[in-house]
């Protein structure tokens, strides 16, 4: 008969095989930056048509 361990398994701390990388990127378009840009131009779109609204005309109309 096998005696079983002292240590539960579930206390016992794994370490990860492989660590990940990070590569900074040097130049050019990046799925980083594309994403960024992308929110920031949302969040700009909204904010005018909230604008627009709260104001009850267009931005380029002026009463």
């Amino acid at each position: 008969m096998v005696a079983a361990s002292p240590v539960p398994a579930a206390s016992t701390p794994l370490k990860p095989r492989l660590v990940p990388q990070r590569r900074l990127p040097r130049f050019g378009f990046h799925t980083h930056c594309e994403r960024l840009n992308g929110r920031m131009a949302m969040l700009g779109f909204f904010a005018l048509l909230a604008a627009e609204h709260w104001l009850g005309h267009g931005l380029l109309v002026w009463p």
